[in-house]
């Protein structure tokens, strides 16, 4: 049964390769797919063809934002292990206490993301964590768009088997889900967790997978590079194109201590890169050389890391940070632009992932959309509704979501989550967690 959604009159962000604004305009979504878009009033009937229409008038619809790099369930930690190293803060702090996770923790850690990303704008997001079968289920729930990797540790004999196994039977059950909003890859942790002898063998037992993907930390901080130099004389980046990584489509997080030729092997390679900037701050790693990264033509995205380690995840802080960090650090205001800085968000993120038809409003992509609410004073006057978006705008402006052509925010209400449910559930856990 074709089901038709009708958006009248908003303004149109695209966001394809040319950065084109259409207002008013309108957009028909048929089943999943945008099916057209019109600068004129789209002829359609709408009395007996169209199932819903939504006024667009003083809204700004844009593509849905991608959140390349996540820790979904890591919610749950929020606010708990503050101000601290990131090696403390892991070593310390979250590993005792992810130790106590069960995979229902990990559901509710997950459906409370959600609903902070969903409310936000983001429509697609990259996860690694534990307990992936909970994660997927969640996203299953909620009708999100995920890439979803079980992390693989090799610290110990014990980790190494069962991680490697469990993101192997992960892959395996998990190949396209939800119409393909479900997605499984593998989620080697970082370098320094797994030993290049582990990674090699991690590399050898995935190859019976067709098209495998990758997810994993690479150069986040400066003890990461000065113990990778100490022990392999290689950059983490140079490790991993020394045991082969790169030879298969792989999306690094973070990418913060990096020399120049680390950046030519990522550009090279085609290795899409997560820049986390709010992570990378308040967790004291440093400022990621997105300019360079840019100028080369790097796979680039963003992302807002775990909710324990941002605190938030709202993508609207990452946009911006993007844009004026690096202005400020170069001392540069010319340096990206606010176009560039939402295409990171959107079709950057699609690009990392190698994947087409997300990140863009165009006839024929995935109806993946965030409509915002520009009637509000600090959006008002518009004269480029790109610049409000990237300066101005937070998630408290998203008023409707749509994922795969299914309505699942409107007008700040969700449609497929039990918010208060998740709530009381993510709290509880949470509090036993914390004992």
């Amino acid at each position: 049964m074709t089901s038709r959604i009708l958006i009248k009159g908003a303004t149109i962000i695209t966001m394809n390769d040319y950065d084109e604004v259409i207002s008013p305009g309108d957009l028909l979504i048929e089943n999943d797919i945008i099916k057209t878009i019109s600068r004129e009033k789209t002829n359609v009937a709408e009395n007996d063809t169209v199932d819903t229409i939504i006024e667009g008038e003083g809204k700004v619809l844009i593509p849905g934002l991608i959140n390349l790099h996540n820790h979904a369930a890591m919610s749950l930690f929020r606010s708990y292990a503050d101000d601290l190293p990131l090696k403390e803060w892991l070593e310390k702090k979250i590993f005792p206490a992810e130790a106590k996770l069960t995979g229902e923790d990990v559901f509710w850690g997950t459906s409370l993301s959600l609903l902070e990303m969903l409310r936000g704008g983001t429509t697609t997001f990259v996860d690694m964590y534990y307990y992936m079968d909970e994660v997927a289920r969640a996203c299953l729930d909620g009708g999100i768009r995920a890439v979803l990797s079980h992390g693989i540790v090799g610290i110990n004999s014990l980790l190494a088997y069962k991680t490697l196994q469990g993101a192997k039977d992960f892959v395996s059950n998990w190949g396209n889900e939800g119409n393909g909003r479900i997605k499984a890859i593998f989620g080697p942790h970082a370098p320094y967790t797994c030993p290049p002898d582990y990674f090699k063998k991690v590399l050898k037992e995935t190859e019976q997978f067709d098209n495998a993907f990758f997810h994993i930390h690479l150069a986040e901080s400066r003890q990461e590079m000065k113990e990778s130099l100490e022990k392999h004389q290689k950059t983490p980046v140079g490790l991993m194109q020394e045991i082969g990584l790169f030879e298969r489509p792989v999306l690094a997080a973070h990418c913060v201590h990096v020399t120049d030729e680390d950046i030519d092997i990522l550009v090279n390679q085609k290795v899409g890169i997560s820049h986390n900037p709010g992570s990378n701050l308040k967790l004291g790693s440093g400022i990621a050389p997105l300019t360079k990264m840019m100028d080369k033509k790097a796979r680039l995205g963003l992302g807002t890391d775990g909710p324990a380690s941002n605190n938030n995840l709202d993508m609207f802080e990452e946009i911006r940070l993007s844009s004026i960090l690096q202005k400020g650090y170069h001392e540069n205001p010319t340096l990206i632009c606010a176009e560039e800085a939402l295409g990171m968000a959107t079709r950057g993120g699609a690009r990392a992932l190698n994947i087409d038809n997300i990140g863009v409003l165009r006839e024929g992509a995935k109806a993946d959309i965030a409509l915002l609410d520009f009637k509000k004073p600090h959006l008002q006057p518009h004269a480029s509704p790109i610049a409000n978006i990237v300066y101005s705008a937070s998630s408290n402006d998203v008023e409707a979501v749509i994922v795969d052509g299914k309505i699942l925010v409107e007008k700040g209400s969700f449609l497929t989550l039990d918010e208060e449910k998740i709530y009381y559930e993510a709290a509880k856990s949470a509090e036993r967690l914390r004992q």
